[in-house]
Order: C-alpha cells, then sequence, then structure tokens
C-alpha cells in the first residue's frame, strides 16, 4: 500500500509541474513558474522510483491508472471543470488495469 502514497505524491508532482509549463505556455503566466514546474517534475520522477517493483516498465505502466485519475481530480478541483460520466466510467476501467498491474503475482525474471 506504500505504493498508492508514492504514486498519488508522483501524481501531484507531474500534474503540478506540468500545469506550471501550461499556464507559462498557454495562460501567459510569467517565466518563474517553470521553477516550481522543474521541481515537482524532479520531484515526480524521484517517487516513481521508490514504487515497490522489480521492473520500471510495470511501475510505469500501473501508475498510468493513478495518473488519469488524479488528473480528473485536477479538472473538477482546479479547473473547475466536472468530470462527466464517462470521464469516470474511464477512469475506473484505468484503475482497475492499474490493480491488475500493480498487485498481481507476477514471476521474477
Amino acid at each position: 500500500m506504500k505504493s498508492i502514497l508514492f504514486y498519488a505524491l508522483a501524481a501531484v508532482g507531474e500534474i503540478g509541474g506540468c500545469y506550471a509549463f501550461w499556464s507559462w505556455l498557454r495562460l501567459g503566466k510569467p517565466a518563474w513558474w517553470l521553477v516550481p514546474g522543474t521541481a515537482a517534475l524532479i520531484a515526480f520522477a524521484f517517487l516513481l522510483t521508490q514504487i515497490e517493483t522489480e521492473a520500471a516498465g510495470r511501475a510505469y505502466a500501473a501508475y498510468g491508472g493513478i495518473y488519469i485519475g488524479a488528473s480528473l481530480l485536477w479538472l473538477w478541483a482546479v479547473e473547475g471543470i466536472r468530470p462527466d460520466r464517462w470521464d469516470l466510467i474511464g477512469a475506473v476501467l484505468c484503475l482497475a488495469g492499474m490493480a491488475v498491474i500493480l498487485f498481481a503475482p507476477h514471476r521474477t525474471a
């Protein structure tokens, strides 16, 4: 379950960092927004290395489900757009896939 915490923190780092770049390029925010954005992206990369799995690709694949769910929360909380039922159905499917990837008993190489 520690992995879920790292995934959640990584999602905040990635989405926050990418949003800083989005805000600078698309919303006209000042260039200094890139400083915390870059720090957040570095934190994101570090946090993914803390996932309890032997294979980086598996950690990244499972992260996809968390990222999608967190992005929809960001859409609602930060951008003020409420996800619709199709967003939610898609997120549930992705989270189910993430759970299979992360919690299934995998063979070791």
